[in-house]
């Protein structure tokens, strides 16, 4: 009896081993049958990311930027957006340059809220000045400037009045960061058929004529506004006179490229704004005014979160450094 069992044993055993044997044949020739054929993989390129798509966002937004009548500076000093939401929360910034405490940036609850809404939809919507009396100032329009200054778009601004019928959208063109085109973008935008014709790309010229058509409505409410600069007495003076030497040749070669390094390289406080402004409209005629202008220079933010997040260690009514200054 004890020899059967053991015969048994060793017969299980061997089977086994052959079938292991077996198997282990069988996947070797499975494996030299998929070496002989290429393996297909997808290209890096096509394995998008989030921060790939992001790229890719950012690089749609350059071509239609060329393809448009307007351009921005891409080049020199700009604040970040992650820093400009910091100043706005009362913290200090990563960059030096970003805010400066003669120039109140933090927000109370209501201007946050605003300020949110700005964001995705491309103006900034106001009561009447939106000047705050506690801090002397008008932190909203200083915050939200310099989140356009940080994405290079313009700053469009809905000042509402209390009838609701003579409201103001304001244009600023400085968070682009290029005086020399700022006339010709005022021209085009107030229907000035020369500007137009004096552009060579057609592609833009086209993109010109187009905005032309849709503000010919809102012609009759436009505001004469009075530059605080003194580039077009400039310009006529050097147009009737004649400067008799090449030393005032110089300084005013001098004065030039001074001023466009301030452009390049000052924080947008220190810039002085240039306003296209559009007056006594009533409020549904305002919005979609402000909408047009918004769609038209792409200043609406797809990635812009719906209610911004509250920056840590913030506590209302302690030193500046933890958010507590001009709370107003």
């Amino acid at each position: 009896m004890k020899g059967f069992s053991y015969l048994l044993l060793l017969t299980m055993l061997s089977f086994s081993l052959v079938v292991s044997f077996c198997s282990r044949q069988f996947t070797s020739a499975a494996t030299r049958q998929q070496r002989s054929f290429p393996c297909h993989r997808w290209p890096s390129s096509q394995l998008y990311t989030a921060s790939t798509t992001t790229r890719l966002y950012n690089n749609d937004n350059k071509n239609s930027e060329s393809n448009s009548f307007w351009k921005s500076r891409q080049g020199g000093w700009r604040p970040d957006i992650s820093d400009v939401e910091r100043i706005s929360w009362g913290k200090p910034a990563k960059r030096k340059g970003t805010g400066s405490r003669g120039v109140p940036h933090r927000l109370n609850q209501e201007e946050r809220f605003l300020y949110d809404q700005a964001r995705q939809k491309g103006f900034l919507e106001v009561a009447g000045s939106a000047w705050r009396s506690q801090r002397r100032e008008a932190p909203l329009l200083n915050t939200y400037r310099s989140l356009c200054d940080a994405r290079g778009k313009v700053c469009i601004v809905l000042h509402k009045s209390n009838t609701g019928v003579e409201d103001e959208v304001v244009m600023d063109l400085s968070p682009l960061r290029f005086p020399k085109d700022f006339k010709r973008i005022e021209n085009i935008l107030q229907n000035n058929d020369v500007a137009v014709s004096s552009n060579d790309d057609d592609e833009s010229g086209s993109s010109s004529m187009e905005i032309q058509q849709l503000l010919k409505p809102y012609a009759e409410h436009e505001l004469n506004t009075v530059r605080s600069n003194d580039d077009d007495e400039k310009s006529s003076w050097m147009a009737t006179e004649t400067v008799e030497s090449s030393k005032e040749n110089r300084e005013v070669d001098e004065d030039k490229a001074e001023e466009e390094e301030d452009w390049e390289n000052r924080p947008i406080y220190q810039l002085p704004p240039y306003y296209v402004s559009w007056g006594r409209l009533p409020r549904s005629n305002a919005k979609t005014l402000s909408k047009l202008l918004s769609v038209e220079f792409q200043v609406p933010d797809p990635q812009a979160a719906k209610k911004s997040r509250k920056s840590k260690g913030i506590k209302a009514g302690k030193s500046r450094r933890s958010g507590g200054y001009g709370i107003g």
